[in-house]
């Protein structure tokens, strides 16, 4: 059974920095494209981040070029989501989700991430 856990979320002051983990378990993802996406209250569920099966290729939403990083540790089955100079806007709970072909298919519960003014 594929599982996706998400951890790293928290309360920080705005211009603060988090971390956040998405461990996969029940199948091998090295080979797939894995996302990060953020859902604000009353607001859809919004792309974030993702990065290929290799870590050479990764995208970003404008909103947070600049300040946040994309990596994935293959040998752990886990990617990262390096959260700086974050502001109030970047409230919201945070997925991570795997794109074996052309579709995210699996998904993670998410994780809050609060940033205070």
């Amino acid at each position: 059974q594929v599982q996706l856990v998400e951890s790293g979320g928290g309360l920080v002051q705005a211009g603060g920095s988090l971390r956040l983990s998405c461990a996969a378990s029940g199948r091998t993802f090295s080979r797939y494209t894995m996302g990060w996406f953020r859902q604000a209250p009353g607001k859809e569920r919004a792309f974030v981040a993702d990065i290929n099966w290799s870590g050479t290729v990764r995208q970003y939403a404008d909103s947070v070029l600049g300040r946040f990083t994309v990596s994935r540790d293959n040998a752990k089955n886990t990617v990262y989501l390096q959260m700086n100079s974050l502001k109030p806007e970047d409230t919201a709970v945070y997925y991570c989700a795997v794109r074996p072909a052309r579709e995210y298919d699996y998904w993670g519960q998410g994780t809050q991430v609060t940033v205070s003014s």
